[in-house]
């Protein structure tokens, strides 16, 4: 996505709790002479800012033009994951247009290379499966979640439902007594006149 350099840009991630969030970036400044993207913003960093459901600051750092950054989450929920460059120009000059790569990976845990290049090829199958037995936990955690958030919307619909209901029967019972009353009103009133 494009950014300007001092603007700060969010992206709003829906994770579940305990969930490793791991994001790498890299950045690319305007160059006005060749018009084009240089391949790196040297002298640029960003800083990161990561925000829980709660709103409470989980994580805030800068990082160099390119960079990695994780964190756990401890609440489920649409955490913000912001990014601003720590660009000192004043606003008037600071004009020029950032490109952002941006790869967010949730719920990933990384094998360690050298362990998966180890000669021992029982070793390597073992760090396999525990790799898989992790990605197992991963998805278990991240359906039970999803039940989690249909069932809050189920409660959600199922007391709209009743509450709809219920405003019916009171309109239905106040036309009823209102029509009553005024088939009283004109039968007092025709039989006031002496028309009946």
């Amino acid at each position: 996505f494009h950014s300007g350099e001092r603007e700060e840009k969010c992206i709003i991630e829906d994770i579940p709790r305990d969930t490793l969030v791991i994001g790498n970036y890299k950045v690319q400044r305007w160059d006005i002479k060749i018009q084009d993207f240089l391949e790196s913003a040297p002298g640029l960093g960003m800083i990161v800012t990561v925000k829980s459901p709660s709103a409470e600051v989980q994580l805030s750092k800068l990082y160099g033009p390119q960079g990695t950054f994780s964190f756990t989450s401890y609440l489920s929920g649409e955490h913000f994951i912001c990014l601003q460059s720590n660009s000192t120009r004043l606003i008037a000059v600071a004009g020029s247009k950032l490109r952002i790569h941006l790869d967010i990976r949730v719920g990933e845990h990384f094998l360690d290379e050298s362990v998966v290049q180890a000669k021992d090829k029982v070793n390597e199958l073992n760090i396999k499966l525990e790799h898989l037995i992790e990605q197992i936990h991963h998805i278990s955690k991240e359906q039970n979640y999803e039940r989690e958030r249909e069932e809050k919307f189920r409660k959600t619909s199922e007391g709209t439902n009743s509450n709809i209901v219920w405003w019916a029967i009171v309109q239905t019972l106040i036309l009823i007594s209102i029509g009553t009353w005024q088939i009283k009103s004109l039968r007092d009133f025709f039989i006031s006149k002496k028309l009946v």
